[in-house]
């Protein structure tokens, strides 16, 4: 049986941006497997993403543990296809299974609390091309490389003596890179959505869109809610229920289907394409590739997100990876974290993420 939920967090300001960055180190387990083996390797990053958490969840995915299962459709524009050859974005639809989700280790936590979202999709043509992508809701990533990230991780981990995370550990951390720095300024700063479904999610690194002649262009992409914007308060968040954001999504589903428009950004002369810590102007060219749309949830127990690896190298043809050393080295922790998982599920984990009776009291 998994032990009660956690309560709810109540740190001082540099302790609340370390559970911030410690969900992003969730949201982005990678490292390079290609690095030399005594200083990083996929086990030890894994490993690091673990140690994030206070209380094991075994069977869980150690990133983003608390999530819904979604399906639908992806349906392809005209300038999509210009851009790009893949198959998903020819005329009709493709059908697209996903998972929206939060930050953190613990399938206990608290929606409107978690400052991180997430959205994961998988779009598969009538061809047998397959693109897995993961967004999330900020705009940009904390850190510069995989090194960077270890380290941020690292600096996460809860004190044995305490619990929580040091904050001297992590000032020091932040004060080091710039990036991480803006991030934690993101943090505090922007508004919170009321919704899973008015939340913008930002694939954050570059890749390439490559056309029927061979052309590329390089892109980041967004999924833009077509759900109007409603801020959430922080008295809201505080009073809301445990499950706000998968029951709120479930409602909405229950009415009709919910929309993202899935925009490309092209990248001009200039911009960095090896770094997804580094924003690109905010004029750059914008083109509506397609539209996701969600028409049904389920619960990630019995969902078929559930085994999914969500790893966003595994791209269709017309579309390539960057240059972009962490996404090139997400594949390996992603199968480590997978492989984990799968293990202890088969040796009888229990996965159905419900609260035991004595913890509902």
């Amino acid at each position: 049986m998994l032990p009660d939920p956690p309560p709810r967090p109540r740190y001082g300001p540099y302790v609340a941006i370390a559970v911030i960055v410690a969900a992003v180190a969730a949201a982005f387990g990678w490292t390079a497997g290609w690095l030399a083996p005594g200083r990083l390797t996929p086990a030890r990053m894994t490993d690091a993403i673990e140690a994030t958490s206070t209380t094991p969840y075994p069977g869980f995915r150690r990133a983003h543990a608390k999530g819904l299962c979604v399906s639908g459709q992806f349906e392809g524009t005209p300038a999509g296809a210009a851009l790009s050859r893949a198959g998903v974005f020819g005329p009709g639809s493709v059908p697209v299974t996903g998972r929206m989700s939060i930050g953190g280790g613990s399938p206990y936590g608290l929606d409107a609390q978690a400052r991180v979202r997430s959205m994961a999709l998988v779009l598969r043509d009538g061809e047998g091309g397959e693109w897995r992508m993961a967004m999330n809701s900020f705009p940009f990533f904390g850190v510069p490389s995989a090194e960077a990230f270890y380290e941020q991780t690292r600096a996460s981990a809860p004190d044995p003596a305490t619990g929580k995370p040091d904050p001297e550990r992590m000032r020091a951390f932040v004060a080091r890179y710039p990036a991480a720095q803006r991030f934690a300024a993101w943090a505090k700063t922007a508004p919170w959505s009321d919704s899973f479904a008015s939340t913008q999610y930002y694939g954050i690194h570059a890749f390439r869109f490559v056309d029927d002649g061979g052309d590329e262009r390089v892109v980041r992409w967004t999924m833009r809610p077509q759900a109007s914007f409603v801020e959430m308060s922080a008295a809201q968040r505080e009073a809301a229920e445990g499950d706000y954001l998968q029951d709120e999504l479930r409602e909405r589903l229950a009415r009709g289907p919910v929309r993202w428009d899935m925009v490309a950004t092209l990248a001009a002369a200039g911009d960095d394409t090896s770094d997804p810590s580094t924003p690109w102007r905010e004029d750059r060219e914008q083109v509506v590739v397609g539209t996701v749309v969600l028409t049904g949830a389920q619960d990630q127990a019995t969902g078929a997100c559930r085994d999914l690896n969500f790893d966003p190298t595994m791209v269709p043809d017309g579309v390539a990876l960057s240059d972009d050393p962490i996404l090139a080295a997400r594949a390996a922790v992603y199968a480590q974290s997978f492989d984990r998982r799968q293990r202890e599920v088969a040796h009888g984990a229990d996965v159905s993420g419900a609260v035991p009776v004595e913890a509902a009291r």
